[in-house]
């Protein structure tokens, strides 16, 4: 069996965040798949905006910074077409990311993981035989997310409907606020719940997902001040990543420069995969000090050899320890 990584020795944002660095190639892999799935999904609408830009003024409006009443208008004009070809497009494309991402996520986890760097054929072996179990936990997923985020949203509403009947002005915004913290972290729970099931059924090698599902809850429970403290901090290092990028889209780069706005814009969505890749390497070291079955090594019994020749005092053979062996570095 695989020796366990010394990653588990250390805290889980450490460890989390040195899983990342020595695997950053994922990232990498994850960012160009984004790009040429988006650049896809968006191809239907460039080609619509083309047949009209190309030829008016109004692409002055949208070049030199952004004009609302333009874009609007551009969306109504009969020779711009029905928006529902450009939509449709981009949904199929982002489903195919969620595919993508159900696909390739397995490896990853192996990866994290390892000991070693893990070479192709395992990280496509890995992305095969849990490709099942993964599509069933996005689909679980989907449906808890959605069944929760419907609960707190509708409670949220109509605990605000119900403040702003109060004199006191700010009480609906306080509420507001309350409730925006709470689902937060109700959601980032479920979300943590989710991740330790993925790593539990790859590392594993669990098909039993409802297995998987329950180990997961149980141990996120256990640790939950400490997964939740984690996952929050990097979530918050995401949105400082946003708003740096946004700001310097905003105050650096000029309006007309196309060129300059891609660059920020992709730069932003690179980073922007850090931090949730860096809460995949939690999870995995999570998984290693409190979910991974501890390993018996069974030490053997000493053998007795004949008396040599002459002698009338047996030879005790050495006892030679066997343990997991560990695993070449590639």
């Amino acid at each position: 069996m695989q020796k366990q990584s010394n990653h588990a020795k250390k805290g889980l944002l450490a460890s989390g965040a040195s899983m990342v660095g020595n695997n950053k190639r994922y990232i990498f892999w994850f960012f160009i798949l984004n790009l040429t799935l988006g650049s896809f999904a968006t191809a239907a609408f460039r080609n619509q905006a083309h047949s009209i830009l190309d030829n008016s003024l109004y692409s002055g409006r949208l070049v030199h910074g952004f004009d609302m009443a333009a874009f609007v208008e551009l969306m109504m004009r009969p020779e711009f077409g029905p928006t529902k070809a450009a939509t449709m497009s981009a949904f199929y494309f982002i489903f195919l990311f969620f595919v993508g991402t159900a696909l390739f996520l397995p490896g990853v986890f192996q990866g994290f993981a390892a000991t070693y760097r893990l070479q192709r054929e395992e990280f496509f072996r890995a992305c095969g035989r849990n490709l099942w179990r993964f599509v069933r936990l996005l689909i679980v997923s989907g449906i808890v997310l959605g069944i929760a985020a419907g609960i707190l949203f509708g409670a949220q509403g109509a605990l605000v409907k119900k403040a702003g009947e109060s004199t006191n002005e700010l009480l609906p915004f306080e509420i507001n606020l309350l409730m925006l913290t709470i689902i937060f972290l109700i959601m980032s729970t479920v979300r943590i719940w989710f991740d330790l099931a993925e790593a539990d059924v790859v590392l594993s090698d669990q098909n039993a997902v409802r297995k998987s599902l329950g180990k997961g809850w149980r141990s996120m429970l256990r640790g939950w001040g400490s997964l939740l403290g984690s996952y929050v901090l990097t979530t918050i290092i995401a949105g400082a990543i946003l708003y740096i990028g946004l700001w310097v889209w905003i105050k650096l780069v000029a309006p007309e420069s196309i060129l300059g706005a891609f660059f920020v814009s992709q730069v932003t969505l690179l980073l922007l995969l850090i931090p949730r890749f860096w809460q995949r390497g939690i999870a995995v070291t999570y998984w290693q000090q409190r979910m991974a079955e501890p390993i018996l090594v069974v030490e053997p019994a000493a053998v007795i050899a004949a008396p040599a020749p002459g002698t009338s005092e047996p030879v005790v053979a050495p006892v030679i320890p066997t343990g997991a062996t560990e695993t070449p570095t590639a």
